[in-house]
């Protein structure tokens, strides 16, 4: 059975980005970490990079039989994503800063959009149809749906520690 929060974890951080000012979200602790903000846009991207791949297996007419990688198939058994860090290739500026809290607030509701139709639709697809993610192996619809709230997730543990930067610069509200 899919863990389908997907929705209800993109719709937790449109509720905590309202706790952050525009100064918390775009600061850097070290030039090579990234900024609340930039976290923030890089589930997005993620988020809708993995509903693009919803989309290609519903239009795929021919099916792919590969499988999921050891990785793979652990992080779904488990339900979670690797609790590693994952150094991206791109360097850590590519991700850029936001301009406003309105551009993140607009992104999480066009992913929340999105979600809410293919909650209604993926389970109706073929499962063979799949794409491959790097990491994992190939994902049909369903997996990559679950993808996004598993990687999601993932991110609330960074949040966690981008927060106790805030605070060690005083910059939190509390």
């Amino acid at each position: 059975m899919l863990k389908n929060d997907s929705l209800a974890i993109i719709e937790q951080y449109k509720r905590r980005l309202a706790g952050y000012t525009i100064d918390q979200l775009q600061y850097k602790s070290k030039e090579d970490v990234w900024s609340v903000g930039q976290m923030y846009i890089h589930v997005i991207d993620v988020a809708e990079e993995y509903i693009n791949h919803i989309q290609t297996c519903t239009m795929a007419t021919q099916e792919k039989h590969g499988g999921k990688t050891e990785a793979g198939t652990k992080a779904f058994n488990e339900k979670v994503w690797p609790d590693v860090r994952v150094k991206l290739e791109e360097p850590v500026n590519r991700t850029r800063n936001p301009d406003s809290k309105e551009e993140i607030i607009a992104g999480l509701e066009q992913v929340i959009k999105k979600l809410k139709y293919w909650e209604e639709h993926v389970h109706g697809t073929n499962q063979a149809c799949k794409v491959c993610h790097g990491w994992f192996g190939w994902l049909n619809a369903c997996e990559w749906f679950e993808m996004i709230g598993m990687h999601s997730r993932h991110h609330l543990r960074q949040l966690a520690k981008l927060e106790q930067r805030l605070a060690e610069a005083g910059l939190c509200n509390n």
